[in-house]
């Protein structure tokens, strides 16, 4: 039986009970220049991945969205725009600096009718069986701690005939960009973030969580067998960087 006392953040291990704390610090210390870092170390091109998952969520007017580790909102308000007036968008994150950052964009684009925030953990979600047409964790995955439970508390909160897109980091697929990969991950990023973030070790976390979290087949089989969602469909993005699955409620 897998000992669950322990688990990893980022290459080390420590006590299951105290990977959330260490996580919430990482996103207490980037919070402010999140977004920004973003554009800088992806090139801009997490906006061209956003933009694929949004189109495979299959949004109508009226639907009821639910964004998790959705932190300053860049989904949430392109799913808002997609489910118009009557719909609603949750955004939702552990963590109280980046659902700040959040809730400030929400309150500047003139949205607050229709997104609402709720800080929760997306292994216990606080909402009700079978209440969203659609669920959506972009790049927060990784930085829960047990995963296959957060799926299951997801399967329970979609309706059925709804469907979940995670977009998550993932393992390159051809060799020669795994190892220009490795390079930029170790050496480059964790130089960018102490240059724009003024935080080195949390762009380093970055990087090892990422190595640590499933690959494409091992998510999938997760999604399938541990939180029985169908039609578990993976997508590959950037040469498998990043990939998107997408699973069905039935």
């Amino acid at each position: 039986m897998k000992d669950k006392s322990t688990t990893h953040f980022g290459f080390e291990q420590v006590k299951t009970e105290e990977k959330a704390g260490r996580v919430a610090d990482v996103f207490d210390s980037v919070a402010n220049k999140y977004d920004l870092m973003n554009d800088v170390m992806s090139f801009g091109i997490h906006r061209l991945w956003k933009r694929f998952t949004i189109e495979l969520c299959g949004l109508r007017e009226g639907h009821i969205v639910l964004d998790l580790a959705g932190g300053t909102g860049d989904l949430a308000i392109k799913q808002a725009r997609r489910v118009g007036d009557s719909g609603h968008v949750i955004l939702a994150d552990i963590n109280a600096s980046m659902l700040q950052e959040g809730r400030d964009r929400v309150l500047d684009k003139g949205l607050v009718k229709r997104i609402s925030t709720a800080q929760c953990n997306a292994e216990i979600l606080p909402f009700a069986d079978n209440s969203f047409d659609c669920i959506t964790i972009a790049f927060g995955l990784r930085n829960v701690t047990d995963k296959a439970k957060a799926l299951q508390s997801m399967y329970r909160v979609l309706k059925p005939g709804g469907r979940l897109c995670v977009l998550e980091f993932s393992k390159p697929l051809y060799q020669p960009l795994e190892k220009l990969y490795d390079f930029y991950s170790f050496n480059v990023l964790p130089k960018m973030g102490q240059v724009i973030a003024g935080d080195q070790d949390s762009y380093q976390y970055l990087a090892e969580s990422i190595r640590m979290h499933p690959d494409q087949q091992a998510l999938k089989q997760m999604m399938h067998e541990e939180a029985s969602f169908d039609e578990v469909e993976v997508h590959n993005m950037t040469g498998g960087i990043v990939a998107l699955h997408r699973g069905f409620k039935y």
